[in-house]
């Protein structure tokens, strides 16, 4: 019997009788993450790292059955042995760790390589099966330095302020929000949230987290307030009559997908940052490398195209047909 099947209902390890991110109902569920596309509502017993219990009962509702773990701990299931190790995506985000009877199985979840200064850095596992994504598993995807990007948004931010216009950055509520506001100027203004993003931050306070000064966007506040702010607001809220408070106004987007070009276009943004929570092609080489693993699934992104590349390296890689998303280009899908 494999150590990790896939069903109908999700990946599965049939010793264990659990299943990680399954996208529908099931007894038990090992969860990765608390995007929606990982952490879905309906199982009867979830499993998740300590960092992600306030976010996850924030978005699934504050009655689920959850089991928590720290980083490295393992705890015995049916006698295998299931472990939460960093992955570096978000807050809270963790692969899972696999033993039974020799064996050794990983499953990478969403996961990036560079230290983002708010998630737990990722930890390099060795295994014999490998189950990973590749979001952007194409060489073209090839990540600038951190630091020189967050420069980047600083300036933006900080010439925007000068000329007396409102700076909008659009992200992610979960995980590159708190990222970019971790690395923002105070100095250059103040920082504003979009409710959604608010309520996030809010959420992973209580699991410990520490954000810098900011306040929520709110109706009663005069619209002067805004004149040289920061705000960070999802990829929903572009368009909308939420905006005009905001007006005069500069926006700018932050995704991966900001590395090809036209795509800051077809977002209709004044400028794009390539940030993104998930490791690029260098990235994603190194941890197959690092895990020596003799089987690789990869569970979604440009699977094939990477599949047949690490083929090429002589390890047998093969595609999962997943409903996961990844960076989704279309703004808010995976939350």
């Amino acid at each position: 019997m494999a150590l990790l099947e896939l069903h109908d209902h999700g990946l599965y390890c049939p010793q264990a009788d659990i299943y990680i991110d399954p996208w529908k109902p099931v007894d038990k569920a090992v969860i990765t993450h608390a995007h929606a596309d990982h952490a879905r509502w309906g199982m009867k017993n979830y499993l998740a790292h300590h960092q992600s219990e306030g976010i996850m009962r924030y978005r699934l509702g504050q009655d689920i059955r959850l089991q928590t773990l720290p980083y490295g701990e393992a705890i015995s299931v049916n006698g295998v042995k299931v472990s939460l190790h960093p992955a570096g995506h978000i807050p809270g985000s963790a692969q899972v760790r696999f033993s039974y009877k020799g064996e050794v199985a990983v499953v990478t979840g969403d996961f990036k390589t560079e230290s983002d200064g708010v998630s737990t850095p990722f930890e390099p596992l060795r295994c014999d099966l490998l189950v990973s994504e590749c979001t952007f598993g194409l060489p073209i995807y090839r990540w600038e330095n951190q630091a020189k990007v967050m420069d980047k948004i600083n300036v933006w931010w900080a010439n925007n302020a000068a000329a007396g216009r409102c700076s909008v950055l659009f992200t992610y509520a979960l995980g590159k929000a708190q990222r970019i506001h971790h690395h923002l100027d105070p100095n250059t203004g103040p920082v504003y949230l979009h409710g959604a993003i608010w309520n996030t931050h809010q959420a992973l306070s209580s699991d410990g987290f520490i954000f810098p000064e900011a306040k929520k966007v709110s109706q009663d506040l005069p619209k002067s307030v805004y004149r040289n702010a920061l705000i960070i607001a999802p990829p929903s809220a572009a368009g909308t009559p939420w905006m005009k408070k905001f007006s005069p106004y500069r926006t700018g987007i932050c995704s991966g997908w900001m590395q090809v070009r036209g795509a800051r276009r077809r977002r209709a943004a004044d400028v794009g940052f390539v940030v993104s929570d998930h490791a690029d092609w260098p990235g994603l080489n190194a941890v197959v490398q690092a895990s020596g693993a003799g089987e690789v699934f990869l569970t979604h992104g440009y699977t094939d195209s990477f599949a047949r590349h690490l083929c090429e390296q002589g390890i047998n890689a093969k595609v999962l047909e997943t409903l996961f998303m990844g960076d989704s280009a279309d703004g808010d899908a995976a939350e």
